[in-house]
């Protein structure tokens, strides 16, 4: 932050003699650049670029779902009839037609936050147009931020003023909000189990149609293999094999399409009827209850699409749409039509469709780019799981794990230990304990629709309430997309015995454990907040209590609090019976935003007079932000609190100098009235001498007092840095019901104790910290 002439906002009206409050952080909070767009200055030649690489990372899952999605639909050991292949066909040629193209290409893409998507983005949209967020730690200056405002629309829209309202003043919707954040983000982690498995072991499946003598128990020892080799090398970041991505999936679609259109030549054109919708209708009339289950096969078309939205941020809202639009759409319907083709003709290989339909000579190379592209479909998936938890973590909705940043370059490339072992674990039982890719599909298709359904509803409430489209436009995509997952969803849980009830055992377990400790770090929150110490309190400790000594430097206090200072400042007093010569308090506050400017990101405060040395700094973080390593962390802190102390002295210089201008002009017109006219030029003279004398002795003793604090602040830094950190055990009251008791001394406390410690994740070095034990008791 630059000081500039904008700095006589600080003053107030001179005629009032009054000043902005200088600890409201409105002078730091005001000074910010302009809004943000981060798709703005993209070049042609860039936007192609991010086009081509977003087919590696975002496409893979939907690229290799040819491999399984007819086999998915047709379990029958019976062959397929034409008019069935044709039906099946149809319906996923116009799923993929309805659902990745116009829902999210034309609809869903638009909806991002601040070039982000994904479900966090479309929750943090919904916050900062409607005070609907459940996270406790909000001030009115966060959303001055750049990154936190919306356009305002042309006019006012009584329809979106009324659901923005019924939202801000229901609880119980709240919490409905919350909790489809919750469940979308769940499901989407979900996928991480589900993904490497199905992409790895269809690929793999292939193999048995040239090997007969491979077994189903072979075929499943090599795929948890290559599973275990995928887990493993995650630590090393996708980086570095990330430039084999794009041109490998790439290589893909060009052979799926090429082989889709050579199937169409040589077996059977008139395959291009699947276009007309009345092989549907067909279709359900001839198999009735048992087309409709079938349709759990044919959603897999759509699996990945999710991905397009999620995995937004690394790229741009026109190279997604070019990569679907030009490459993913056209193969992925030259493949199944070309699928369509083979089967009309061969219906007995249809539980080995995609391998079957390759032309002899291309078997290999093909079954190598398979492989290849199973693993990068599960490397985005895994990938995107990380980032999800990330995300999670910055909105106090996970329990504590360590992040690993793989890149210095891309900020959003992590690796989180944890979770990595914990999905490939879950990956390899799930493996050999389904064995299938039918039975595992019954399970894929029930997170997909999960998501989309989250998805669907989030983008309707952003229509209506942000975008303020008109109600029979916002309508009729509710009800057509809406109506469109649920049939498929209820398709998938039909088979719930069949395997379904793993992603629903999945996300269940997710949803309680982001719940749990989203609501007690809540809670805790709400204990410091009215337990925190009063200022007379503050002062009483620091002016009469003898036996309370400073010692040279800078403590930073750690706690959830933005305003007053926190219980445990009397508890470390109690222990220690000292203080550092600087104290600040530190509150580190996620945001519902995906970045926040570096020189946007500290706020600061002063606490009590300039002699207790007393400050606050309240640090932003994005949902999309790295935590900053503590040395450059200290470096960035001491130069906000200088910017903090030149701009407090700049403020307060104005304020003597325009109260000594109001007083010497009452002055000087209650003497002029008894004066000569001579005399009073002569004294006008001498006075504006007097005036100017005095503003520079003023601007002299406020520039001395600035030096000498920011001399004692650099002095404090040079003895040291010391992290004061609250060891917290957290218990419910006596009072409380069994189910509040259960949740957190129960489910808490043991998400507690598997999670990292606060100064683990805070990045605080080991070797300057102190921790005071606390007790909350909610």
């Amino acid at each position: 932050m630059v000081m500039n002439g904008g700095d006589d906002a600080v003053v107030a009206q001179n005629k009032s003699r009054t000043l902005r409050r200088l600890d409201s952080l409105d002078v730091e909070a005001s000074r910010i650049p302009g809004w943000q767009d981060l798709n703005k200055g993209f070049s042609t030649a860039l936007i192609l670029k991010l086009a081509f690489e977003s087919i590696g990372v975002i496409y893979g899952d939907l690229g290799t779902s040819p491999l399984y999605v007819f086999s998915s639909t047709f379990t029958s050991d019976s062959p397929p009839h034409r008019d069935d292949v044709l039906g099946a066909l149809c319906l996923i040629i116009y799923s993929l037609s309805l659902i990745p193209l116009i829902k999210y290409v034309v609809v869903v893409l638009s909806a991002h936050d601040n070039g982000n998507g994904g479900t966090f983005a479309l929750y943090s949209l919904i916050c900062r147009y409607a005070k609907v967020s459940r996270f406790q730690n909000e001030q009115v200056e966060d959303q001055k931020l750049s990154g936190y405002r919306l356009p305002s629309p042309d006019r006012a829209v009584r329809r979106a003023a009324r659901i923005k309202q019924a939202l801000e003043c229901s609880a119980f919707a709240k919490r409905i909000l919350l909790l489809l954040t919750l469940l979308g983000t769940c499901a989407v982690m979900g996928d991480g189990v589900l993904t490497p498995v199905i992409s790895v072991l269809s690929a793999v499946d292939g193999i048995q149609t040239k090997k007969a003598s491979l077994t189903n128990d072979h075929v499943v020892l090599i795929s948890v293999a290559i599973l275990v080799i995928l887990f493993s090398i995650q630590r090393f970041g996708t980086e570095k094999v990330a430039f084999l991505f794009a041109p490998c999936v790439f290589v893909w679609f060009l052979f799926i399409s090429g082989i889709g259109i050579f199937n169409i030549v040589k077996h059977d054109a008139g395959v291009f009827r699947a276009f007309n919708p009345y092989y549907i209708i067909d279709y359900f009339r001839r198999n009735g209850k048992q087309g409709w289950i079938s349709l759990g096969g044919i959603v897999l078309a759509l699996t990945g699409t999710e991905a397009m939205f999620a995995d937004l941020g690394h790229f741009s809202v026109p190279s997604v749409r070019i990569a679907f639009s030009t490459v993913v759409y056209p193969s992925l319907l030259a493949a199944y039509i070309g699928q369509g083709a083979y089967l009309l003709k061969y219906p007995e290989d249809v539980s080995q469709t995609f391998y079957k339909s390759i032309p002899g000579p291309m078997f290999w190379p093909m079954f190598i780019v398979a492989v290849g592209a199973a693993i990068i479909a599960s490397q985005a998936m895994i990938s995107a799981v990380f980032s999800i938890v990330e995300q999670s973590l910055a909105l106090g909705c996970f329990p504590t794990v360590k992040v690993v940043h793989t890149s210095s370059k891309f900020a959003g490339q992590v690796y989180i230990p944890e979770v990595n072992w914990i999905l490939m674990i879950l990956c390899v039982i799930v493996t050999g304990s389904f064995k299938t890719t039918s039975y595992i599909g019954n399970a894929y298709g029930m997170t997909v629709l999960a998501v989309m359904l989250v998805t669907t509803t989030l983008v309707t409430l952003i229509m209506l309430m942000i975008w303020q489209t008109k109600l029979y436009i916002a309508l009729a995509f509710f009800i057509i997309f809406g109506t469109i997952e649920m049939v498929y969803f209820t398709a998938n849980l039909y088979k719930f015995t069949q395997g379904g009830w793993l992603p629903v055992a999945f996300s269940s377990i997710l949803v309680v454990t982001m719940a749990v400790w989203h609501y007690v770090t809540s809670r805790k929150y709400k204990f410091e907040s009215d337990n925190k110490v009063s200022m007379t309190s503050l002062v009483s400790r620091l002016e009469s209590d003898l036996r309370l000594s400073r010692v040279p430097g800078i403590g930073l206090m750690y706690t959830q609090l933005v305003q007053g200072v926190p219980p445990i400042f009397d508890l470390f007093v109690d222990n220690m019976k000292a203080l550092h010569s600087v104290i600040v308090f530190v509150s580190v506050k996620h945001l519902p935003i995906s970045f926040v400017p570096v020189e946007e990101r500290f706020l600061v405060r002063r606490v009590g007079s300039k002699e207790y040395r007393m400050y606050r700094t309240v640090v932003r973080y994005g949902y999309m932000d790295s935590l900053i390593p503590h040395q450059e962390f200290e470096d960035l802190l001491l130069g906000s609190l200088e910017e903090f102390i030149k701009v407090e002295a700049f403020a307060l210089t104005m304020l003597d100098e325009s109260k000594h201008r109001e007083d010497f002009d009452e002055s000087e017109d209650s003497s002029s009235d008894s004066l000569h006219p001579a005399q009073e030029k002569k004294s006008g003279s001498g006075s504006n001498q007097e005036a100017n004398a005095t503003s520079i002795s003023l601007i002299n003793q406020r520039t001395e007092e600035l030096e000498t604090e920011w001399e004692f602040l650099s002095k404090a830094r040079i003895d040291g840095v010391t992290y004061l950190l609250g060891s917290s055990v957290v218990e419910a009251s006596p009072s409380s019901s069994i189910g509040k008791r259960f949740v957190v001394n129960v489910l808490y406390d043991l998400l507690q104790r598997l999670s990292r410690k606060s100064r683990v994740a805070l990045q605080i070095p080991h070797k300057n910290l102190v921790e005071v034990g606390i007790t909350y008791t909610l």
